[in-house]
C-alpha cells in the first residue's frame, strides 16, 4: 500500500470528512477524495460509506483503520525516541491526570517545571479514564490504580487520604456536623454514578452514613472531583476530597477529624519505549520532588 494514501486514509477516518482532512493535510477536497478512492481501487474493496452527514467506516475500513493507527502510534513513538535530545530535553510531553490531581495540584506546580525545562511543550490531559499509552494518547500518566499492561512501567509517588471538608459559610448557615449520624441532616455531595470513578471507594462517606442511617440518600451528585470542590467552596455542601486539593485558597475547612477515609495509591506510568526519554525522566524527578513536600 501507498504510504502517503494510507496516511490520508488514517486522517479521514479520524476526522470523518473529507473537507477537515484536507485542511489538516493542507489538501484539497478533491484531492483527498482521489487518494482515498485510489486506494480503495488498489485493494478492491469500499472503506468508507458515503452519506450527507460525514463518512462512516466500512468492516474492512474498520479493519484497516485499527491496523494504521497502531502503526502510526508506534512510529510516533520511534519518532520520539530517535530525536531526544541527548543534552537537553525538548519538544512535546503529553501527560495524562486524573480530573482533581491534574486540575488542582498538577496546574499549581507545573509552572515551576516550565522554569526549569522551557524547551519541553507540555501538554495535560485531564481525565478519569485511562488513556492507552501504547497508541500514544500520552506520553506518561499519573494514575490511581496501578497499570495492568506488562509493557508499562510504574514508580509510585504517593500515599493519599481522603477527608470531609466544608465552607465556613456552609458551617454559619447549617452547623457542623459532629458525628456520621449527624450528616444525615445535612447537604452531602457525592460522586455520580454516570461516569466512571478515578477512586474504587470515591463515594465512601455516602456508604458511611448510610451504614448508621440506612435511609439516607445525598442532597448532590457531580461527575469529578474538581466539581464536587467547588461545590463545596461555594457552600453548598459537606463532601470527602483528596487531602491535596483543600489550601489556605481554597476557603474549605476540615470537620469530622476523628472521621478516617480511604487511602488511594498514585503512581507515575509510562511505556517501556520510552524508558530513556530524557523528557520523561526529567518530569519522573520533578514530581517526585515536589510529592514529598506535600502532605497527601
Amino acid at each position: 500500500m501507498d504510504w502517503d494514501k494510507l496516511r490520508t486514509f488514517h486522517v479521514v477516518a479520524e476526522m470523518g470528512s473529507f473537507t477537515r482532512a484536507g485542511e489538516t493535510l493542507n489538501l484539497s477536497q478533491s484531492a483527498v477524495s482521489r487518494q482515498i478512492r485510489a486506494l480503495e481501487e488498489s485493494l478492491n474493496v469500499p472503506l468508507f460509506h458515503r452519506h450527507a452527514r460525514g463518512l462512516i467506516l466500512t468492516e474492512q475500513g474498520e479493519t484497516l483503520y485499527r491496523t494504521a493507527h497502531e502503526v502510526f502510534a508506534k512510529l510516533a513513538m520511534a519518532e520520539a525516541v530517535l530525536t531526544e535530545s541527548k543534552e537537553r530535553p525538548r519538544g512535546p510531553l503529553k501527560v495524562t491526570a486524573t480530573v482533581g490531581f491534574g486540575s488542582v495540584w498538577l496546574t499549581s506546580h507545573i509552572g515551576e517545571f516550565l522554569d526549569l525545562y522551557p524547551e519541553i511543550e507540555l501538554h495535560v490531559l485531564v481525565a478519569d479514564v485511562d488513556l492507552d499509552l501504547s497508541m500514544r494518547e500520552a506520553d506518561v500518566a499519573i494514575r490511581v490504580t496501578p497499570p495492568r499492561q506488562p509493557d508499562l512501567i510504574q514508580r509510585h509517588l504517593f500515599t493519599g487520604h481522603f477527608n470531609v471538608y466544608a465552607a465556613p459559610s456552609y458551617l454559619n448557615r447549617f452547623g457542623t456536623p459532629r458525628t456520621l449520624e449527624d450528616l444525615a441532616n445535612h447537604r452531602v455531595i457525592t460522586y455520580g454514578e454516570a461516569m466512571p470513578s478515578p477512586f474504587p471507594s470515591i463515594n465512601w462517606l455516602a456508604e458511611a452514613v448510610s451504614a448508621v442511617v440506612p435511609d439516607f440518600h445525598p442532597s448532590l451528585t457531580v461527575n469529578n472531583v474538581y466539581g464536587i470542590m467547588r461545590a463545596v467552596q461555594a457552600g453548598i455542601g459537606v463532601a470527602s476530597l483528596p487531602a491535596f486539593m483543600p489550601d489556605k485558597q481554597s476557603q474549605v475547612v476540615r470537620i469530622l477529624h476523628e472521621v478516617q477515609g480511604p487511602e488511594a495509591e498514585a503512581f507515575f506510568v509510562y511505556p517501556e519505549e520510552l524508558r530513556n526519554s530524557q523528557r520523561i525522566v526529567v518530569f519522573r524527578d520533578f514530581l517526585l520532588r515536589k510529592v514529598a513536600e506535600t502532605r497527601f
